[in-house]
Order: C-alpha cells, then structure tokens, then sequence
C-alpha cells in the first residue's frame, strides 16, 4: 500500500468531517444535510456517464484497477537495482553460459528481458529498439489512466452545479406555496450539496491521482531507462566499475554505492 496516499485521503476526510462537525455545533445545526443519497447519485452517475462518452469502454472498466494502481505501494529502491544491473555484468563478461543461467535470478522483468536478449544474440540496435519501444508504448497506456482521472476531477465539479441547479429549480418552483419561505434554507442546502460532494471527489480523489499516476509514470521511465542502458552495457561486456559509474547516472548522489 501507499502509505502516503493513505495519510492523504484519511487526512482530507478528517479534515472535512471535523470541520463540518465544529461548524455546525457553533450554529446549533444538525450535520444530516451533508449525507444525501441523490446528490451522491447525480455527482457520481453524471460523472461516469461523461468518461464512459469521453474514453472507450475497456479503459472505463478498467477503472477498478487504475484506483488500485494509485493506492499501491512498494517504491523500488534504484540503488539495488543498480547492484542487480552490475551482478548481472559481471557474470555476463564470463560468458554467455554463466549469463543464460544467471537469468532466471533476475527480480526485474523487464531488466530480465533484456538480458535474455543479450543471451539470444540480439543485436545492440534491436535490443536497444525493442526495449525503448516497450518504454514508449507503457508511457501511453499509463498516461490514459491519468487523462481518464484527470478528466473525472473536472467533470464532478460540472456534475455538482447540475445537481444544483436541479435542487434550485425544485425548490423555487414550490416557492410560492405554503411554507414556502421557510423551506428556503433547507431547500438551498440541500441544492448546494451537489456541489459539495463534486468539489470533494476533484480535489481529495481524481485529480490528485492522476497527478499521483504521472509521477509513477516519471518514476518507471527512468528505471526502465537505466535497465535499457544496464542491457546495453552487458552486451558490450562492459567491465561492472564502468556499469556501476555510467548506471549511478540516473539516479540520486545520496543513493549511490561504490562496491561492487
């Protein structure tokens, strides 16, 4: 799990539920008005109507597993992968043999892949190819859970003020009837509590996970990139001194190691 994105939402709803609480024990109201079945349905319904319009249906069922992508944890650590990279070039440059059966060792699939390349006589141009191309085309799907996110963080807001133009209509059309007037306030809270529930799901869930998936998008690209170079170099029989300098390039000073 992601720790921090669990800090986050657990944090948000606190805040929110706590200060509806102090809110209203000040004013001597209740605090039932902010649960509300049919504004819940308008928010969340429009807004699934919208992406399901807006995004092919594969990537809107696939919406489940986008939300358990964001709350997944398990960062790797690029120092170790570093270590993994120079174990493997320096059983690489004993020999093809010894390579093949170091393989099945290595953690990384992708990294293991490549490897496996090297193994098959792959050339460094095809290797090379093969992986970056693999890098480019996980950007995109990766990049659609974002816009599929991002785009629910701005459609339920526009859902929430349709909830309440729906709740202002219903109300002033009964307006003039008995007891109108004092129907007032209730009525107008309970049409602005649309864009209460639109407001949260934008700025505590969708946009911040799509913002949450881009940097995991960010993340990825520079791992696979520094296994791709980590390839490159096993094929070249590169001396492990040289792959631990050239592969501590991609990532932080403060996560470097010098021994092989």
């Amino acid at each position: 799990m992601d720790i921090a994105t669990i800090v986050g939402i657990v944090l948000g709803l606190g805040a929110i539920a706590g200060s509806i609480f102090l809110a209203a024990a000040e004013a001597g109201a209740s605090t039932g008005g902010f649960v509300s079945g049919p504004s819940f349905a308008i928010v969340f319904g429009g807004m699934l109507a919208s992406i399901s319009i807006a995004f092919p249906l594969s990537d809107v069922l696939k919406l489940g597993a986008a939300m358990g992508a964001v709350l997944k944890g398990g960062e790797i650590k690029l120092g170790d992968v570093v270590d993994e990279a120079v174990e493997a070039a320096d059983v690489g440059r004993k020999g093809a043999a010894d390579l093949e059966k170091h393989v099945d060792s290595i953690n990384n699939f992708f990294f293991r892949d490549g490897v496996q390349m090297v193994v098959d006589g792959y050339s460094l141009e095809e290797l090379t190819e093969i992986l970056e191309t693999r890098i480019e085309y996980r950007e995109i799907r990766e990049k659609t859970q974002s816009n599929l996110f991002k785009s629910m963080g701005v459609m339920a807001p526009a859902w929430g003020m349709v909830g309440t133009l729906i709740g202002l209509v219903i109300m002033l059309s009964g307006f003039g009837g008995e007891g109108g007037a004092d129907s007032l306030g209730p009525g107008m809270s309970a049409a602005l509590i649309t864009t209460f529930y639109g407001a949260v799901f934008a700025n505590l869930f969708f946009l911040p996970m799509a913002d949450k998936i881009k940097v995991r998008i960010a993340s990825n690209t520079t791992l696979q990139s520094l296994l791709v170079e980590a390839a490159r170099l096993i094929h070249q029989k590169k001396h492990p001194l040289i792959v631990r300098e050239k592969l501590n390039s991609f990532i932080p000073p403060s996560d470097w190691k010098t021994e092989g």
